[in-house]
């Protein structure tokens, strides 16, 4: 008989807030090492509270995969923060490794949720200084 290994369900009380954070958002880990997931992912959720925005940051060496659960949201990139684009409930988002990027809540009301996947299983986050970009 072979020998595999469990299929973990996380749920959301066992989201991790102890993960790499950036000003304006949350990140809570669900597959991880520290939730004793071993994988080459990560993945959790990212929120952005209404009429916030997050600090500029990259992820390093990762790529970054995120599909929009609820909300809308401009997310701002490049070496001066001069391309945006937006992103609604529905729409998966592509970040590359090493892109300087924001991302940022137009609505007054709603905060807007991802579900994140990223190419290493410990999350990258350099946050970089507000001046980085004029």
């Amino acid at each position: 008989m072979t020998e595999y290994p469990p299929i973990r369900i996380v749920s959301p009380p066992d989201f991790d807030p102890g993960t790499e954070q950036t000003s304006g958002s949350a990140r809570l880990a669900a597959v991880a090492p520290q939730r004793g997931i071993q994988s080459t992912l990560w993945g959790g959720l990212f929120e952005v509270k209404p009429g916030a925005r997050t600090g500029i940051h990259h992820h390093g060496e990762q790529q970054t995969i995120a599909y929009v659960l609820s909300g809308v949201c401009e997310v701002r990139w490049g070496a001066n923060g001069e391309y945006a684009g937006h992103a609604k409930a529905g729409d998966f988002i592509h970040v590359p490794a090493f892109l300087p990027h924001m991302e940022i809540n137009p609505s007054d009301f709603e905060a807007f949720r991802w579900v994140v996947v990223r190419s290493t299983s410990t999350p990258i986050v350099v946050n970089l200084p507000d001046q980085t970009w004029p």
